[in-house]
C-alpha cells in the first residue's frame, strides 16, 4: 500500500472556554454558584460587587458591556457555612464580656445588624450528651472511665452490639477489667437519658424505655410481653394470634400497642445530625390575575461589575493593559454567561408553569406527563440543557418548594384515550390509602381496582412500587385494631 499527503475538509464542534465555563455554571445549583462567584471575585481583580450605598452607575461607566443582573443575591444562607463558625464561637465569650459596650454585642458594633452566626445552633452529638451527664457525677475515676469506654463503643442507633466478654477481651490486660465492672458501668450508663442508651437489641431498648413509664397505665403489662417474646407478631399486625397467644381482649392489646407506639426503636435519633442543606429558589411562581407566572428569585442572582479603574487602564492602555487584558475579558464572559443562566431556567421555568398549571390549581392529581424533550423542542434547547437547567434548581410556589425535576414525569394510558402522569398516580393512591377503613385496609390488589374505575389502568405491581415510592407500608402493616 503507498503512502500518500491526502487534505481533508471536516467539521468538528470544539468547547470554547467561554462555551465550557456556560455549560459549568448552567449545572451548578445556586449555593454552589455563589461560591463559584467568589472564588472568581477572589481571583480577578477586575470583579467587584456595586457599592450597596447607590454607585451602582459610576461602577459601570468603564465598559457598556459590564451590566449585571441589578439585583443583590447574595442571600444570608450561602454565608451560613463551617467556615469561620468555630472562629464565631471563639470570640463569642469576648463579646459577651463587653455587652452593654463598645461591641453592642455585634461583631461591628451595630445592635441593629447582629452576625447571624451567633444564632447558628451547634448539633450535639450523642457521645457529647452522654460524656456531659456522665460529668454531673461524683465517680472514682476508674469506674468513669469504664462508662466511656462503653459509651465510645455504642453505635450509631445507641445500641451496645458488642458482647462484654468480647470486649473484656479486647482491652488492654494491663488494666485488668472483667466482665463485672463492665456490667456495672453499663447498668450505669442505662440510666442515663436517652431512655433505652446501651441496649443490646431491640427488644432489650424497648423493656428499658417502658421500665420508665408508669406501670399502672392501661395495658402495661401486656405491652411488656410483648416487647420481651412477640415483637414480631405485633410488627406483621398478626392481633389474632396476639390475643390467643396472651389471652387478652381487643381493648387491652389496643392500649399495649399505643404504649408501644410511644417508644423509640432508634434511642440516639436526633443527635449528631448532618450538616444542614440550605434551599434557595431560583425561580418563585406566583398567580397574578388568574394566570400563574414564574419569575427570577432576585435574590439568588449574583450581582457583578468590572472595576472602572482597571477597565479605563485597558481600554486607554490595551498595549501595556498586559494580563489585566485577559482578566477582563474572562470577567465579561463571567457577567454574560451568570445572566445567560439565569434567563435559560425563566425561560423553561415558564413553560413548565405553562404545561403544569392545573397542578398549581388542584395539585398532584392534576399534574400532566411531561419529559425533558417537550420542553426542549417547545424552546428550541437541546436535551440535555433542559436537563442540566432542571437539575439542583428550586420552584417556589404556594404549594411548596419543588425542584424543577419533579415536574417530569411518565406517563400511562386512561380507559379515555388520554394520558396519567406517574406522580398524579401516585397522588391517587395516596388518597385512597389515607381514607382507606384502618380495620380493612386496602391491598394493592384493590387499589389497582379502584384505580381502573377511575379510568387509570395499573398493575397491581405498579400499585405496589408507587406505594413503596411514597413510603407507605403494605396492607398488612397498616393494619389496626
Amino acid at each position: 500500500m503507498k503512502q500518500a499527503l491526502q487534505l481533508k475538509v471536516a467539521q468538528q464542534l470544539t468547547l470554547t472556554p467561554q462555551l465550557q465555563q456556560s455549560i459549568k455554571l448552567l449545572q451548578l445549583s445556586t449555593l454552589d454558584l455563589q461560591a463559584e462567584v467568589e472564588r472568581f471575585l477572589l481571583d480577578n481583580p477586575l470583579l467587584e460587587r456595586p457599592d450597596e450605598h447607590g454607585n451602582g452607575a459610576d461602577s459601570n461607566s468603564g465598559d457598556g458591556q459590564t451590566d449585571a443582573p441589578a439585583l443583590d443575591g447574595q442571600g444570608d444562607s450561602a454565608n451560613l457555612d463551617d467556615g469561620g463558625g468555630e472562629h464565631e464561637r471563639d470570640t463569642l465569650g469576648a463579646e459577651l464580656t463587653d455587652w452593654g459596650g463598645k461591641g453592642g454585642g455585634s461583631r461591628d458594633g451595630d445592635d441593629d445588624n447582629p452576625d447571624p452566626l451567633f444564632n447558628v445552633p451547634c448539633p450535639v452529638t450523642l457521645r457529647q450528651h452522654l460524656l456531659a451527664q456522665l460529668g454531673e457525677l461524683s465517680l472514682p475515676e476508674r469506674d468513669r472511665a469504664i462508662v466511656t469506654v462503653l459509651i465510645e463503643e455504642l453505635d450509631e442507633d445507641g445500641y451496645l452490639t458488642v458482647g462484654l466478654d468480647e470486649l473484656a477481651n479486647s482491652l488492654p490486660a494491663e488494666l485488668e477489667l472483667d466482665e463485672d465492672e463492665l456490667a456495672v458501668g453499663l447498668a450505669l450508663l442505662r440510666q442515663f437519658d436517652p431512655a433505652g442508651i446501651g441496649a443490646g437489641n431491640l427488644p432489650e431498648s424497648l423493656t428499658l424505655q417502658l421500665a420508665r413509664l408508669d406501670p399502672t397505665a392501661p395495658g402495661y403489662a401486656l405491652a411488656q410481653a410483648i416487647v420481651r417474646d412477640h415483637l414480631v407478631l405485633l410488627g406483621n399486625r398478626d392481633f389474632g394470634k396476639l390475643k390467643k397467644l396472651l389471652a387478652t381482649d381487643d381493648d387491652t392489646l389496643r392500649a399495649a400497642q399505643a404504649l408501644i407506639g410511644r417508644l423509640n426503636p432508634h434511642p440516639a435519633a436526633g443527635f449528631g445530625e448532618g450538616e444542614t442543606h440550605y434551599v434557595i429558589p431560583d425561580v418563585i411562581v406566583r398567580k397574578r390575575k388568574g394566570r400563574w407566572l414564574a419569575e427570577l428569585n432576585q435574590h439568588a442572582v449574583p450581582r457583578l461589575n468590572i472595576n472602572p479603574m482597571y477597565a479605563r487602564t485597558v481600554t486607554e492602555s490595551r498595549q501595556n493593559a498586559g494580563e489585566l487584558s485577559g482578566r477582563l475579558q474572562e470577567a465579561k464572559w463571567l457577567i454574560k454567561n451568570i445572566q445567560q443562566r439565569f434567563d435559560t431556567i425563566l425561560k423553561v421555568s415558564e413553560a413548565i408553569v405553562e404545561q403544569q398549571h392545573a397542578f398549581f390549581e388542584q395539585g398532584e392529581v392534576a399534574m400532566r406527563p411531561l419529559i425533558l424533550r417537550d420542553i426542549a423542542d417547545q424552546l428550541g434547547l437541546h436535551e440535555s440543557t433542559v436537563s442540566r437547567v432542571t437539575t439542583q434548581k428550586y420552584l417556589l410556589s404556594p404549594r411548596g418548594l419543588f425542584e424543577l425535576k419533579y415536574f417530569f414525569g411518565s406517563a400511562l394510558d386512561t380507559d379515555g384515550g388520554g394520558e396519567c402522569s406517574a406522580t398524579a398516580i401516585k397522588a391517587h393512591i395516596r388518597q385512597m390509602i389515607d381514607a382507606e377503613n384502618a380495620e380493612h385496609p386496602l391491598s394493592d390488589s384493590s387499589i389497582a381496582d379502584q384505580l381502573a374505575k377511575q379510568g387509570i389502568q395499573v398493575a397491581r405491581r405498579t400499585v405496589a412500587k408507587y406505594r413503596e415510592a411514597l413510603q407507605i407500608p403494605p396492607v398488612n402493616q397498616r393494619k389496626k385494631l
